[in-house]
């Protein structure tokens, strides 16, 4: 079996999209290239924006990933959670793609009998724990963000030290935007553990406008170049599943 490649953008964001192009339609683009992309939009429990909620639903929705509006205080455990169940997600619903090849009719898996859908249950767990993980973490640095940088740097530390439990690969790159001199700035190329984020936020500056859309761009455009040619998880040819295994 092929064990391929989840590809994921994880976006970290308090605020509506001011700049650039449109997110939702970026997020759309994203996810017609195979990369799955995740919101989680850190609030504050007095103020919530509702238009920004919104905007946090349709990015996922658009992108084919989870949102998750948080609190700052439990921030580290939504960001596991969501990493996680979109993982699950995309396995699934590759899986289902599968089946109906195999079957030649739409069927998912709820529509399996109890032991068929427990076997394929077992391929999916075991799928989430050893394929390749590419992701590009997008964090907002736009003004209203500032009180929240130290607690998004110890959800991300968290986040690392769980996946580095799982079998499979883990790569990570770490952009913020707005950047210092672009919409998006690269701050972590690719890396297998996210450590030296430690040092990165300590000097990172927040302000200026909220440019979302170039952020899920470039975001998306660091995925591919580093795909290059290869055969993934999303592409015609993608893993299959065998029962008995």
């Amino acid at each position: 079996m092929n064990r391929g490649r989840i590809k994921q953008i994880l976006l970290i964001t308090d605020g509506c999209s001011n700049h650039g192009e449109d997110p939702v339609a970026m997020a759309a683009y994203a996810n017609e290239q195979g990369i799955t992309v995740n919101v989680i939009g850190v609030v504050d429990e007095k103020v919530i924006d509702e238009a920004a909620m919104r905007e946090i639903e349709s990015i996922a929705a658009s992108g084919g990933g989870v949102s998750q509006t948080v609190y700052t205080q439990v921030l580290s455990q939504t960001v596991q959670m969501v990493t996680r169940k979109a993982m699950t997600q995309t396995i699934q619903g590759v899986v289902n793609k599968e089946l109906q090849q195999i079957l030649g009719k739409k069927v998912s898996m709820e529509e399996l009998p109890p032991d068929k859908r427990g076997e394929v249950m077992e391929v999916v767990d075991e799928l989430g724990e050893t394929m390749h993980l590419e992701m590009v973490i997008m964090v907002d640095v736009s003004a209203s963000m500032t009180p929240k940088l130290p607690t998004v740097k110890e959800a991300l530390l968290d986040l690392s030290i769980s996946l580095n439990s799982r079998i499979g690969e883990n790569e990570f790159s770490v952009c913020v935007f707005p950047g210092k001199r672009a919409d998006v700035e690269t701050v972590i190329d690719w890396t297998p553990r996210l450590e030296s984020i430690s040092s990165i936020f300590s000097k990172l500056s927040a302000g200026g406008l909220t440019p979302t859309g170039p952020a899920i761009r470039e975001g998306a455009a660091l995925i591919s170049k580093k795909r290059g040619s290869r055969k993934d998880l999303l592409d015609d040819e993608g893993y299959r599943y065998e029962g008995g295994r």
